[in-house]
Formats: C-alpha cells, sequence, structure tokens
C-alpha cells in the first residue's frame, strides 16, 4: 500500500483562508487549494492508495473541533487516514485520547510552532507518555529560528526520544525545515521516522546524501505536505533528487503502510 504519510486538508469554508496563511508565513505560492475532493484527486493521480490527512488545534478551544473534522473526514473518506491532535492548554486531554483511540484514529499531529508551545516542554510529557502506545506521533520539526529560539527544533525531540524510547516519532521535512544540520548532529540516524515533505526545493545536495546514508532507509516516509505541493510532482522530484530505483521509491511509498500496520 503507497501512502502520503503528510497531507492537510481544510472545512470548504475556510480552505482558502489556511492556504493563505501557509503561503504568507512560509514564504511560497500554495500549488493546490486544500480541500479533500482536490487532495483525492491528486492522490489518485499520483498512484497512490491512501493518505495521512493532518491538522493540529492552534489553541485548547480548537482541539474537539479539530478532532471532530478528523473524524469527520474518516466517515466520509475511505482513502483518508485522519490524524487527530492535541493541546496541552486542554485540560481534558485524557478523555480525548481515550476517544480517538475509540474511533480508530492511528496518529497525533503536533505543531509548536504554530500550536503556540515548545516541544520540550514539562507539560507535555504526560501527554506523551499516555499516547505512545496507542499513536503515531508526527511532529513538525525546525524552522529559520536558530535551535535555541525555535520552537520545535532538532535538539527537543532527541530529548523526548530519549525519553520515550517506544515512542513512534516522526520528524517531518527530513528532520527538521532549514534545520537539516542539526537533525543531522542529533536526530538523523537515531530511533526516529522521518518524512520527506517541503524539503527537497530547500536542502542542498551534500547535506541531502549525508541524511540519506546516515538514516535507515524503512524509516523515511513519502509525504507532499499538500497543499503547499502537490503529491505527483513531489514524488517526481524525489526521484530526480535521489536518483531511486524502483524499488527504492517503493519502499518509501509503502514505510507509512507498515508503520501503520496497514495491509
Amino acid at each position: 500500500m503507497y501512502l502520503d504519510f503528510h497531507t492537510h486538508a481544510f472545512h470548504p469554508k475556510i480552505a482558502a483562508k489556511a492556504v493563505e496563511h501557509l503561503n504568507s508565513h512560509y514564504g511560497i505560492t500554495c500549488q493546490c487549494t486544500g480541500v479533500m475532493d482536490d487532495l483525492v484527486r491528486r492522490i489518485k493521480k499520483a498512484g497512490l492508495d491512501k493518505m495521512v490527512v493532518l491538522c493540529a488545534a492552534t489553541s485548547a478551544a480548537q482541539v474537539i473541533p479539530a478532532n471532530n473534522f478528523a473524524l469527520s473526514l474518516k466517515a466520509a473518506h475511505p482513502d483518508a487516514i485522519p490524524f487527530g491532535t492535541i493541546h496541552p492548554d486542554f485540560d481534558d486531554w485524557e478523555n480525548q485520547l481515550a476517544r480517538l483511540k475509540a474511533r480508530g484514529i492511528k496518529g497525533l499531529k503536533l505543531h509548536p510552532d504554530f500550536q503556540g508551545f515548545k516541544l520540550d516542554e514539562e507539560r507535555l510529557l504526560p501527554i506523551i507518555e499516555a499516547a505512545q502506545d496507542d499513536f503515531v506521533m508526527l511532529l513538525h520539526i525546525g524552522d529559520k529560528l536558530p535551535p535555541e529560539d525555535n520552537p520545535s527544533c532538532p535538539y527537543k525531540l532527541a530529548k523526548l526520544i530519549k525519553q520515550f524510547p517506544k515512542a513512534r516519532f516522526v520528524a517531518a521535512h527530513f528532520g527538521g525545515y532549514h534545520h537539516w544540520s542539526h537533525a543531522l548532529d542529533a536526530l538523523i540516524g537515531k530511533n526516529v521516522y522521518i518524512d520527506t515533505s517541503s524539503s527537497l526545493d530547500f536542502i542542498d545536495d551534500n547535506t541531502l546524501s549525508a541524511i540519506m546514508k546516515k538514516h535507515p532507509h524503512e524509516k523515511i516516509l513519502f509525504g507532499s505536505d499538500y497543499p503547499l505541493y502537490s503529491p505527483d510532482k513531489e514524488i517526481t522530484k524525489l526521484k530526480k533528487r535521489l536518483k531511486l530505483s524502483a524499488s527504492k521509491l517503493e519502499m518509501f511509498l509503502s514505510n507509512g503502510a507498515e508503520l501503520l500496520g496497514l495491509k
């Protein structure tokens, strides 16, 4: 089974605003609309079977609505594998995790930069401890701030990996968006999955080669970061940048299904 392990979709009423926010934050122009019909069409065009759909509650008040949306996607779109979300300011997180588990949600998305907390905050630790057995945790890592100022730098995730060796963490963006040298120092080659999203246009050849040599290939997941990029174009770009054989590309496309226990 071939997966895009890193996509986002929004309710049609807010999709345009969400895409505008992404354009502004990252200084790029999203290639896609951010609505499910467009995402499904592009997934099929890319020859993929399913996609992980991510959302991250930007405040405690958004946890339940965001998870409601994730559950609605699961019910309406058999090709979607929505991840839930949690926020350390949300007091009833234990019941929310139980709710997501009972409804068959397999993962959580955390984006400290957008959610307004640091990945190494003590208040996050009980949530990770409670979630680690039931959920894959995909985390946005890195940005243009230096590590000491960045809420989600590779070093902060490295601390969590040491504290929670059983947890299944996915470090997005080859281990750290614009933090690839720090990812090589702190994460690459360690007990963590990485995805390929939102990196290929920015990472230099030497750093990309070093990551590919050091990190286990069974822990690399294809991700497009839709709607920023279109899955079919990202697959083509990945093949070209890494000079991938058909079998190696198949591995990266299918590793996500293995991680989630899908057949």
